[in-house]
């Protein structure tokens, strides 16, 4: 096997590796889908390709521009992360205090331009692409450009990868909608009411583990 082939190959599975089971997109459906209740299969198709678009955009703009954009504002690793902590435990207040009934209501067609913003924020950033992935992604960047900026084989790689991860997490939101024909009305609202409290747990928690990073450090 050519050098070349193997270095692509290495570099291929790191990035997917490394990054899939941070963002989780099985874990994450269920939230997906609470945050989508009541949304025609048309739009949530929509959404969920979106999602995978804006996710990769995101990890793309974290690994090659990352460290450049936190340097430019002079923002740390720590801010992203106890900022993004606070949208996700934000994100997950909402839904827990929303209507659980409204979920088993028929819905109008949403508009493009709510499909579009939900798309983003929160169900992209913070919920898929969230303080954890953006980490991966700026220490993946940094191990990339070690030498340098330079446009190589390991640069593609890394490019393939994230364009893998970012079509796994499209196919999982996109299936998602079967899961909840499969739970019925009443197991939907049990999964809206315990997808919320976990989203406002993922939030707390990564608000302690920036918290505790910075009194160690201290």
């Amino acid at each position: 096997m050519p050098p070349e082939i193997g270095s692509l190959g290495k570099q291929l599975f790191l990035v997917i590796f490394t990054l899939l089971p941070i963002i989780n997109p099985l874990g994450l459906t269920p939230i997906y889908l609470g945050m989508t209740a009541g949304w025609p299969q048309e739009a949530r198709s929509s959404v969920a390709r979106r999602i995978g678009i804006y996710t990769f955009f995101l990890l793309l703009a974290a690994t090659f521009l990352g460290s450049l954009i936190l340097a430019f504002f002079g923002l740390s690793l720590d801010a992203v992360r106890i900022g993004g902590g606070l949208l996700v435990a934000a994100s997950g207040w909402r839904l827990l205090n929303s209507d659980p009934e409204s979920a088993n209501e028929p819905h109008a067609e949403p508009t493009d331009e709510l499909i579009s913003s939900r798309a983003f924020y929160p169900l992209t950033f913070p919920l898929t692409c969230g303080p954890g992935s953006i980490s991966v992604a700026l220490t993946l960047g940094a191990g990339l450009f070690s030498d340098g900026i330079q446009l190589d084989i390991r640069s593609l790689a890394t490019l393939a990868g994230l364009l893998v991860v970012s079509s796994l997490v499209y196919l999982c939101y996109r299936s998602a909608p079967r899961l909840g024909g499969l739970i019925g009305s009443t197991g939907s609202i049990v999964m809206l009411r315990l997808s919320a409290f976990i989203l406002l747990c993922l939030g707390v928690q990564i608000l302690l583990d920036a918290g505790f990073k910075i009194l160690r450090v201290r």
